[in-house]
């Protein structure tokens, strides 16, 4: 029997380590229509292709080893870079419903109030527990001096890291992401990753997951939507592209903000995707049919394909897991 223990603001608590290939997860809910918008590029999304030009623009210096290290991480690792930091103004918000509130700050301390739009929105904002069992994608509200607030739903008591992304639109500005711990008050026991498949249920909706996430190289990932055993062929738009996929690194929640390849609305959506390491990765597929986004979560294991002949999928699961819920503000 796992005991509760207490934590306060910025605890975090240890996700257990599996050998497990693959994992599954679900969820439901409601979202505005869609806009499309361009596909920016995200400096945190891949390596970055040379230490000789520093996040400010300037190039032609020559990078200590360690700087030039700091250039390659991944996003969501740092909570400052570039010049820019992730300032958040409610590190320790109560379970259930409550109000996030924070900013963007240049290297000078003032919010920063402009941005370039990127796939529909001027920044993308997430949640995920540190066990990676919940998850949320959520939209907040810019007010005019810069600080953003946006409704957030954490279910239950413990450590979380929130992530924005966002491009500056200052001139020679790169995308970046920010993470930030914060810390769920209460009596706490961690979660471990749901059980390996290679297909999850969500809402009545198979995903199936396929291709592998290769250490070091990019590789294609495939999840195909049927629902009822028929192909879903006409997916609708969200956020610019008909699926939209995140992925987290378990350990240290380092995230990958993968770009869609060119494709219809269904039954398969593509991804191309380079993991920073080998390790234990948690996807979150987006997907939207008939007004509302699903959210399809898998656990994959880098460099190990994520499907295999004659593997059966999973049993449908009859409660809404937590790494499902898609929350908006």
């Amino acid at each position: 029997m796992n005991t509760g223990v207490k934590i306060t603001a910025f605890a975090a608590a240890l996700a257990a380590t599996f050998g497990t290939a693959y994992g599954v997860g679900k969820g439901v809910g409601p979202v505005d229509e869609p806009k499309k918008a361009e596909h920016g590029e995200h400096a945190a999304a891949t390596p970055a292709p040379s230490a000789s030009a520093s996040a400010d623009g300037h190039a032609g210096h020559e990078e200590a080893p360690a700087q030039a290290a700091a250039a390659e991480l991944p996003g969501g690792l740092q909570v400052s870079e570039g010049g820019y930091t992730l300032d958040l103004e409610t590190p320790a918000p109560p379970a259930g419903r409550s109000t996030l509130k924070f900013s963007i700050k240049d290297s000078a301390g003032k919010k920063v109030t402009a941005f370039t739009t990127e796939h529909g929105k001027e920044l993308h904002f997430i949640v995920a527990s540190r066990d990676l069992t919940v998850f949320r994608h959520l939209h907040p509200e810019k007010a005019p001096d810069g600080t953003w607030t946006v409704a957030a739903d954490l279910p239950a008591a413990g450590g979380y890291k929130a992530f924005a992304d966002f491009k500056p639109a200052a001139k020679g500005a790169k995308g970046l992401t920010l993470g930030v711990d914060l810390g769920v008050p209460g009596a706490y026991a961690p979660k471990p990753l749901p059980a390996a498949a290679p297909t999850t249920t969500v809402d009545g909706y198979q995903v199936r997951l396929g291709g592998t996430l290769d250490p070091g190289k990019a590789g294609e990932l495939r999840l195909t939507v049927t629902k009822g055993g028929r192909p879903v062929t006409d997916l609708e738009p969200y956020l610019g592209a008909y699926g939209h996929l995140v992925a987290l690194r378990q350990g240290d929640l380092a995230y990958l903000h993968v770009h869609p390849n060119e494709g219809g609305p269904g039954p398969d959506v593509s991804f191309t995707a380079t993991a920073p390491s080998g390790g234990t990765y948690r996807l979150f597929l987006d997907f939207q049919h008939e007004g509302k986004v699903r959210t399809a979560a898998f656990t994959v294991r880098a460099g190990t394909p994520s499907t295999a002949p004659g593997t059966a999928p999973a049993p449908a699961e009859t409660t809404e897991h937590d790494a499902g819920g898609h929350a908006h503000g």
